[in-house]
């Protein structure tokens, strides 16, 4: 470790990045506006199956928000290395914002729109895929590097926590008022917290890129285009480390995301508050990793440890299928939780230490579109594969592969299960 750095105590959270007042403000904005967007990411599947019937148009959300993923995450992490990050964010989070408000319109003038919902879905997505890159880029650049770990398992923690507490409260929304009335809620208190957001990000300093020697010394300028898209992307391919662990985070999104399923496995539990629950029992498993995340920036082998996160992942995904109470859905999806926390981890901060500066803004917008992208495909396969078979074959099935597959990665790709830190390999020699 670097001087001056102590190593955490025992199990419980790493709160060292906490030290530092710009990390801080960006913590508790991100964990507002992660709260606050439970209640969107509620609302509007439970408005697009009271409008169609349909666990199909359910999965259809997912793939409004792909096409904005794919070109905006891309170009966001290239503007993220070419132009001020916090300038960046502000922009972006303003188009975030403005459709927040779209939905809250949409439902108090009862307009009952599948379209208008797919419409509005992409929107927020390309938004996000925008401001995301820069968001999570700029953390190497406000905390010393050997908190990198303990920064992003704050920042999971604190989204996770919002993960648990939002989808609850929108299940309470739900229970108390009719499904219209409660998405208006809903919608309203999204776009009231997002203002924390506004307020951190606007108290963050300027953060201009950095140009590395090679850089500077290329007749090439950094470019916010395809060619500055074109070079993450070179830079990408030649780094198998990099590649496996977006890979690994494909296989477990694709194909073992139940969420598209949830609204219909609410209603075999009565509805209201049990889709409150399901929606918040992968971010109630993850908030208890995090608390107890202390162990984590103190494994080396960080590649294995993510192939066998997603291992336990897809299996509670799976075993989660069976359950035929919701409370026991609700602990086994907790579990797939706490997994799904530790790769998290270690995925974003594999990503961030990998990656040279001048290019992590464009890696990082690679990284959204794996990371965004890969549940919206997993609520495709999870709908369409429900309409064709049932809930459960899609559920049980999806976790299973999942699970096997993430086993034959790592076992034929040994780059990313030899993968330690440049740090800790540099300490042994």
């Amino acid at each position: 470790m670097s001087q001056g750095v102590k190593e955490p105590r025992a199990w419980m959270i790493d709160t060292r990045p906490l030290g530092v007042t710009t990390f801080r403000r960006t913590w508790i904005g991100n964990g507002a506006s992660y709260f606050g967007f439970q209640f969107t990411a509620v609302a509007v599947p439970v408005q697009m199956y009271a409008v169609t019937g349909s666990p199909t148009w359910v999965g259809l959300l997912g793939v409004a928000g792909l096409v904005p993923l794919l070109i905006f995450g891309l170009w966001g992490g290239a503007a993220a290395d070419v132009v001020d990050r916090r300038k960046l964010l502000l922009i972006s989070s303003a188009i975030t914002w403005a459709t927040t408000l779209a939905l809250l319109a949409q439902a108090v003038l009862g307009v009952r729109s599948a379209h208008l919902l797919l419409a509005l879905t992409a929107i927020q997505a390309a938004g996000f895929a925008v401001s995301s890159p820069a968001r999570h880029s700029i953390v190497p650049r406000i905390v010393p590097e050997p908190l990198v770990p303990a920064a992003n398992t704050l920042n999971y923690t604190a989204s996770t926590a919002g993960g648990v507490l939002g989808p609850l409260a929108a299940g309470v929304i739900m229970g108390i008022w009719s499904t219209g009335a409660g998405v208006e809620v809903a919608y309203a208190l999204d776009a009231l917290l997002f203002t924390v957001t506004f307020w951190a990000t606007w108290k963050l300093p300027d953060i201009p890129p950095v140009v590395s020697p090679a850089a500077s010394a290329s007749p090439e300028k950094p470019s916010v285009g395809l060619r500055g898209i074109v070079t993450g992307l070179k830079f990408l391919v030649t780094q198998p480390v990099l590649l496996l662990s977006f890979a690994v985070d494909l296989i477990a999104m694709v194909f073992a995301m139940p969420r598209a399923l949830f609204p219909a496995a609410a209603e075999q539990f009565g509805g209201g508050s049990a889709v409150g629950w399901l929606y918040s029992a992968i971010a109630i498993g993850a908030m208890v990793g995090g608390l107890t995340s202390g162990w984590i920036s103190r494994v080396r082998r960080q590649g294995l440890a993510l192939i066998a996160a997603v291992v336990v992942w897809g299996l509670a995904i799976g075993l989660s299928g069976l359950a035929r109470s919701l409370w026991l859905m609700v602990l086994l999806l907790a579990l797939a939780g706490m997994a799904d926390l530790v790769s998290a981890v270690y995925r974003q901060t594999i990503m961030q230490t990998f990656a040279p500066d001048h290019l992590r803004g464009r890696l990082q917008g690679v990284f959204t579109v794996v990371v965004a992208g890969g549940p919206r495909l997993g609520d495709l396969r999870a709908g369409a594969t429900a309409d064709l078979t049932s809930v459960s074959t899609s559920w049980v099935g999806g976790g299973l592969v999942a699970a096997g597959l993430a086993v034959v990665l790592g076992l034929t790709s040994p780059a990313l299960i030899r993968y330690r830190p440049e740090q800790d390999r540099a300490d042994d020699r």
